[in-house]
């Protein structure tokens, strides 16, 4: 009998003792760095030490100049200009990570082929970001590839200016950079659609873009919502991609993080990550609300 009733009790601790290790992982290597930034994010400091001490002069001095409502204060204006260029990358990556899952889902018939399209799609990520980022430039540049070849067609009389360390430029690179973040989950969202539904569709009269608007659009919401949520997160804290392509000329909230921790101005760097880590974690929550992504995996 006593052998008997412990068993439930060491069934009830198994489940626990499984999640430790990935538990501990978590707190340690997540939730502790987060509650350090937070806490230094009110400490004070001068030229040559931090200063250990509450203060709201960090989170001040970020939204300095901001209750002018004649003029954006460089928070703000750094804010939208980031928002920018997430919202230019998160359109344009939608729509070319959605056209090619479409194309790899229901086009490619063979399992084969759509493992081997996919892979080739991952050819990008088998180098570093960076030197993928400069190898625009040879293109992009005033004697690259591009305007020599549109010199040579007569189509322009003086190089173009606004292909290199633009906007243009960055939003290349950003697309370059993360089209794949938006491929992979809506790839997998479309290869669970029944395709007993698309035939459903095809018998009732309904014609390709209408299948596509009201089946296959709504069923691959969870992925186009996780491929939002990793597109979004990596370009709201990008610096390195707007300060290659950008020339080191645009601003961008990551890129200010950056300067601050280059001048030692840890408490103050620290404020606008956790800034930003807000502002983050409310586009992730209005992404959710589209979609129950718990409930949908």
């Amino acid at each position: 009998m006593h052998s008997t009733s412990s068993m439930p009790q060491a069934s009830g601790i198994r489940p626990w003792w499984q999640a430790a290790p990935l538990t501990l992982v978590f707190v340690l290597f997540f939730l502790v760095p987060l509650a350090l930034v937070l806490m230094v994010s009110f400490w004070d400091f001068n030229e040559y030490e931090l200063l250990p001490a509450f203060t709201l002069k960090n989170y001040l001095a970020v939204f300095e100049g901001c209750g002018n409502a004649s003029d954006l204060c460089v928070t703000l204006r750094t804010y939208l200009s980031t928002l920018k260029f997430c919202l230019l990358v998160w359109g344009i990556t939608l729509v070319l990570g959605f056209a090619v899952a479409y194309f790899l889902a229901f086009h490619v018939r063979s399992a084969g082929m759509q493992t081997l399209l996919f892979v080739l799609c991952t050819i990008p990520f088998w180098t570093s970001n960076v030197i993928r980022m400069i190898s625009w430039v040879p293109l992009l540049g005033r004697n690259g590839l591009v305007n020599q070849t549109l010199a040579g067609m007569r189509l322009i009389d003086a190089p173009v200016e606004w292909l290199l360390f633009s906007d243009f430029s960055v939003v290349l690179a950003f697309v370059h950079l993360y089209t794949m973040f938006m491929i992979v989950p809506i790839f997998n969202s479309m290869m669970r659609i029944d395709s007993s539904l698309l035939e459903a569709a095809n018998d009732a009269g309904a014609s390709g873009w209408q299948t596509l608007w009201s089946v296959i659009v709504p069923l691959s919401r969870t992925g186009i919502v996780i491929g939002s949520i990793f597109v979004v997160t990596i370009v709201m804290g990008d610096f390195v991609t707007i300060g290659v392509m950008g020339g080191q000329q645009i601003a961008s909230v990551g890129k200010i993080i950056q300067v601050q921790t280059s001048y030692l101005q840890f408490p103050l760097a620290a404020a606008n990550a956790v800034i930003l880590l807000a502002v983050v974690l409310m586009v992730i929550w209005g992404l959710t609300r589209l979609v129950d992504i718990r409930k949908e995996l």
